[in-house]
């Protein structure tokens, strides 16, 4: 059943559920789209800062340089709860939907190859390919049991669902993403990077013996280095302190291992908020890949669709300079061009490309990621 906030939930209202509590933001008092991060971040902060607004909330795109910009709101009204305990609702998509994979499978694996034979000949350390599903429905998609599914499948992860700027209709990002990008309270901030991955299994045994072949994985170790490497060095600039483990640990959705790694950083100047450190880490290598610069590249000639906010960073900020943001995967975004009509949900998934990479196996790790929207949408027999 669904209850709390998620009840209280209506379209074009903010939710973003964390394993410790729940926030849910209403109506918009401004909107902020610039899209550069130093003069977004002393905009919000001055609106804040000017007004009783109790903080800000929103969306930040996948590549603001690609024509997307920022959707950083100030809300109406606020309010927080613990955290989410729903148990599983109702199918919140109607009956007869049409599926559009995008690219086809086979499509994906030779993009996958491409970027391999670029990986091997030292062009990129690293690059994150994604492919979608294009979900079409008869009729609109039921918000309340679809944000009750994915927040009671992933209690240890982020439940989220943003409204997005749109010509006409509504649009939605809606999600469960296992990823932290930062958190910030006062000078203390924690960063969470996940990179490296493996399908989970229902045996317990051979779910087990998945795990531990990712913490054993040289590949997958390496692609989490590279993540964690790009992060710290991001963070520095702004840091009197960084503390980071020097091996990663395992963590679990209810649909893949991670691997995973707690940064935890002092801010050298308490007046950097938690939306412009946002902008600074955002992309990381988890996401896109590195160099930046040519694996952003790699993915405008590999992939057949632009990732608007998909890959983006949800969250909120205050006056203070506080806030949480996380990455914005395991997601889809929803498109509602008149009310009450039919829907299009488009569902994305990307799996971290290295010289050692295996085509068919990126393709089923991609596979598994579908999972935690397939399955809150009431659809776990859709073929990937």
């Amino acid at each position: 059943m669904t209850s709390g906030l998620i009840a209280d939930y209506r379209p074009g209202s903010f939710l973003l559920a964390s394993p410790r509590r729940a926030l849910l933001a209403t109506g918009a008092r401004t909107v902020v789209t610039e899209p550069d991060p130093d003069e977004l971040s002393a905009q919000v902060t001055k609106l804040l800062v000017d007004s009783d607004a109790p903080l800000a909330v929103g969306a930040l795109p996948f590549d603001s340089a690609g024509g997307t910009a920022p959707h950083v709101v100030l809300p109406r009204e606020a309010c927080w709860s613990g955290p989410l305990r729903p148990t599983r609702a109702g199918r919140p998509v109607p009956a007869g939907v049409d599926v559009v994979p995008v690219p086809a499978p086979a499509e994906y694996e030779r993009a996958v190859a491409t970027a391999v034979t670029r990986l091997r000949a030292g062009e990129l350390d690293k690059v994150v390919l994604a492919r979608a599903l294009r979900v079409h429905t008869a009729g609109p998609v039921d918000m309340a049991p679809l944000l009750a599914n994915l927040a009671a499948d992933n209690t240890a992860g982020y439940t989220y669902a943003v409204d997005l700027p749109a010509g006409a209709g509504r649009r939605t990002l809606v999600g469960a993403t296992p990823e932290m990008l930062l958190s910030r309270t006062g000078q203390a901030v924690v960063c969470n990077p996940l990179a490296g991955s493996m399908p989970r299994h229902a045996d317990p045994e051979l779910d087990r013996q998945a795990a531990a072949e990712l913490a054993a994985s040289a590949k997958d170790l390496e692609e989490h280095r590279v993540v964690v490497d790009a992060v710290v060095e991001a963070l520095r600039p702004f840091c009197r302190t960084l503390s980071v483990p020097a091996e990663p640990s395992l963590v679990g959705t209810s649909a893949v291992w991670h691997l995973s790694t707690r940064i935890a950083a002092e801010l050298a100047d308490p007046g950097i908020s938690s939306l412009r450190l946002a902008c600074a880490l955002h992309p990381t290598p988890a996401v896109c890949g590195r160099p930046f610069g040519r694996a952003k590249d790699a993915i405008a000639e590999l992939e057949p669709f632009d990732r608007g906010y998909y890959a983006g960073a949800i969250g909120w900020c205050d006056a203070a300079g506080d806030g949480e943001w996380v990455v914005a995967i395991r997601c889809a975004e929803i498109a509602e061009p008149t009310p009450g009509a039919g829907s299009t949900m488009t569902l994305y998934s990307g799996a971290g490309i290295m010289p050692a990479s295996q085509p068919s196996l990126e393709l089923a790790e991609t596979s598994a990621k579908f999972r935690t929207l397939l399955r809150a949408m009431g659809l776990p027999a859709i073929p990937t």
